[in-house]
């Protein structure tokens, strides 16, 4: 049995998307060869509330080592848990591969700044390292063409720290390709020397086990019973916004002609908000009330614990996924809206992977493009309503036969396939 530390700037308890990542992987490494050793900062550092529940989904062997941080309270003088847990990160990795207890270093990304870990720790002992593309690290964000402001300095500390991290990186890995190709472009060298692999979230079929046993009601519909319910669950992504004004178009279409045949239907946004805590921090019903359909939706902005957002899948009718103008950008939702076997109504950009995804597995409807500006708002009302028709009070299973590489027990085996490669 080989032993990969993998860092994870958050874990479990964190309610952060990310902690998902390498939570899935632990689950199943060991079936292929590799016991995990989660590298992560004590939860008494996050700035996040910890969700307790997610607790119950962690393996009750897993080794996890909770290193100490900079506090970020009472005086916050750094965000990123990436950075203020920095130092304390490196000096387990130097404990682990001093004592011969590590073969591999899988460092998954946000934190970025965790990323420089890899080189450090291979400079003195000579272990291979890995770096996991979560998000993309050098990327254009909003902001960043006003010069001297933070966005314009993160942009440009990126571009000088990635190639110092990856230079002798051994593994680049992602959630899609989409994650990392632009990696191998900006160091061409990288391609001589590390294997590459990308494996998506996936999902297991534990986390449903779990909601099953906590049953509770879906808060969110008290006021919706007899509608037809669709939930899109997760952040409202700055590159997507322009995806929304066309699905709001779309929608005044809808209830203006086909109210009476689309009947109740009402959309349900969850941790769409500004910030993961802030119940007023709405970043969707402003732009709906643009368009005139606030009255068919609901923002809850705050984000919502993991089994909640599960459980709220389980009760919608449909499940509503909101690409971005971005190519790479592949949505975890859909694999957890398959295992929900709930029907999926999906805006993406043509070659992100979630689209072969749905399409394989039968799971819904995908309108693709490659500039949301094409969306045509009258079809795309024809194209909800159809789907509305036609799911609405029909029983729905997903063809699973093709969802196989989708699951997280098959991305923790292309891991370990290609931490093999390495090793």
């Amino acid at each position: 049995m080989k032993r990969v530390a993998i860092v994870a700037a958050h874990f479990v308890p964190s309610n952060l998307t990310s902690v998902h990542r390498s939570r899935l992987w632990s689950l199943h490494l060991k079936e292929f060869g590799w016991e995990p050793i989660i590298v992560t900062t004590h939860w008494k550092y996050y700035e996040e509330k910890p969700e307790w529940e997610l607790q119950e989904l962690v393996p009750k062997d897993l080794r996890i080592i909770r290193t100490q941080a900079i506090a970020a309270k009472p005086i916050r003088l750094i965000g990123d848990v990436g950075v203020r847990s920095f130092y304390w990160h490196y000096k387990t990795l130097n404990t682990l591969a001093r004592e011969n207890e590590i073969d591999f270093i899988l460092i998954t990304i946000p934190s970025n700044y965790s990323a420089l870990l890899g080189r450090l720790i291979w400079k003195k002992f000579k272990i291979p390292y890995g770096i996991d593309y979560i998000d993309p690290w050098v990327h254009e964000w909003p902001g960043v063409e006003k010069i001297l402001s933070k966005a314009w300095f993160s942009y440009r500390l990126a571009k000088m720290l990635e190639p110092w991290a990856v230079k002798h990186c051994k593994l680049i890995t992602g959630v899609a390709v989409g994650y990392y190709n632009e990696v191998f472009e900006r160091n061409p060298s990288l391609s001589r020397v590390a294997h590459k692999a990308a494996m998506p979230y996936g999902i297991s079929n534990h986390d449903f086990d779990l909601v099953e046993k906590k049953r509770r009601n879906a808060f969110l519909f008290e006021n919706f019973r007899e509608n037809f319910n669709i939930v899109y669950a997760g952040a409202m992504l700055p590159h997507s916004i322009s995806v929304w004004e066309q699905l709001f178009k779309g929608i005044k279409i809808l209830v203006d002609k086909f109210l009476e045949e689309s009947g109740n239907v009402h959309f349900h946004l969850i941790g769409t908000g500004k910030k993961p805590d802030d119940p007023h921090g709405h970043n969707i019903e402003p732009i709906a009330k643009q368009y005139g359909v606030e009255k068919y939706i609901s923002e809850c902005p705050q984000r919502v614990p993991y089994i909640d957002t599960l459980n709220h899948l389980l009760h919608s009718s449909a499940v509503l996924i909101v690409g971005s103008d971005r190519p790479h950008y592949s949505p975890s939702k859909v694999y957890q809206a398959i295992v929900a076997e709930k029907p999926i109504f999906a805006l993406l950009y043509e070659t992100s992977s979630a689209v072969q995804v749905i399409r394989s597995c039968k799971a819904g409807n995908v309108v693709d493009f490659k500039d949301p500006e094409s969306i045509d708002p009258k079809e795309l009302a024809h194209e909800m309503m159809d789907f509305i028709n036609h799911y609405r009070g029909s029983s729905y299973t997903p063809d699973l036969a093709n969802f196989e590489p989708y699951t997280a027990r098959h991305s923790a085996q292309s891991l370990a396939n290609a931490m093999n490669q390495v090793v």
